[in-house]
Order: structure tokens, then sequence, then C-alpha cells
């Protein structure tokens, strides 16, 4: 999928979209479809609100968690197939985008690296993030559903300064993983220290 020719994309696209609209249907339970939709309608605001890439947008956010319901014994062995970094390994949370960005490619014959980038790194953020890459990411974080304490402020602050609410967003992260001491990735500090750096030029 190279977005080069129009036509040839819309066809794409859609062709794309329904399938991974019917697995989704079937192999996600209730509360993470329901997430999936909902991340869907927010990465469509932002990323109309920023000028990203509408379809871009919408078609990373459907992928995005399509192995999250997916047992951690079947992550692993994915993890073990694709040559994954062991660090994901026996961390669903860190794994799934990761396995999904692979078999996006694989599997779907998405080649278009912004979006598998933007589902690779959708829990963690990481350095030099893309337009696209931070509005899955912010959507992910403030989507309908979640419930939070800093989720209101971050979700004003995604629609004034994107930068700042990846910020926010990712600090939450580093603060939550901390507390409950598992490991956590330093893609999450390369991204917070990276955008603090762009805030400051």
């Amino acid at each position: 999928m190279d977005y080069t020719n129009d036509c040839q994309e819309t066809a794409n696209f859609n062709d794309i979209k329904q399938i991974i609209i019917e697995y989704i249907e079937k192999n996600l339970n209730e509360r993470r479809l329901k997430h999936t939709y909902s991340v869907v309608r927010e990465a469509v605001k932002l990323a109309e609100h920023y000028g990203a890439d509408v379809k871009k947008a919408e078609l990373a956010a459907l992928f995005h968690d399509m192995y999250r319901s997916t047992p951690a014994a079947v992550l692993n062995m994915y993890i073990r197939q694709l040559g994954l970094p062991k660090n994901v390994m026996d961390n669903p949370n860190l794994s799934h985008g990761k396995i999904a960005a692979v078999i996006m490619k694989k599997d779907y014959g998405i080649e278009d690296e912004d979006i598998l980038n933007a589902v690779a790194y959708h829990t963690t953020g990481r350095a030099g993030m893309s337009l696209l890459e931070k509005v899955i990411f912010l959507a992910d974080a403030i989507e309908e559903g979640r419930k939070y304490p800093t989720v209101d402020e971050t979700r004003k602050l995604a629609y004034v300064d994107i930068n700042k609410a990846c910020i926010s967003s990712l600090e939450r992260t580093v603060e939550y993983i901390k507390g409950i001491g598992e490991y956590l990735d330093p893609d999450t500090i390369n991204a917070i220290n990276d955008l603090k750096e762009n805030l400051n030029e």
C-alpha cells in the first residue's frame, strides 16, 4: 500500500479497512473493540485538526490493538517467530503493537513506514515521532473511554499543542510504570527528551 495512485489508494484503503474490521470484530473482546473504535474517532479528529493524513490515521487506529486481546503465551510465540526484541517478551503492553506492525506489512501488504511506526510505537512513543505517530499515540491515550486523573487536562492540551500533550501523557506513563515496578521501555524516555528538546528550539 504505497499511496502513489489515488484510485488504487482508495481501493486498497477500503479493502484493507474492511478486512481489519472483520478481524477485530471477530478477535477483540467487547471492551477492547469499543476502545479501538473510540481511538479511530479520536485519531480522525486529531488528524483533521493538525492536518495529518486522515486515512492513514484511521487505518493505523484500526490496526493498533489488533493483538491486544491475544494471550501472552501466543504473543511470546509471535515474538520468537518474528524475531522481535527480547525485552518485549512476557509484556503484552509492549509487544502487541510491535507484532501488529510486522503483521500489517507481512500479511496485509502495508508498506507505509509512517503507518507501521504509528502502530509499533503507540504505547511507548519514540524519539523523532512523526505527526501521525503523535496522533495515534494521543488518540489511544485520550479516547472517550479513558479514565485517569489527568485525562481531561491532556484532552484539552491535545487540541492546543500536540507536543506538550504527548509529553504530558508520556510522563504519566513513566510515573505509572515506575509505580507498579514494571519494565520501562527506553523509547518512552527518549520520546520525552526529544519532544522537550524540540519545544526549546
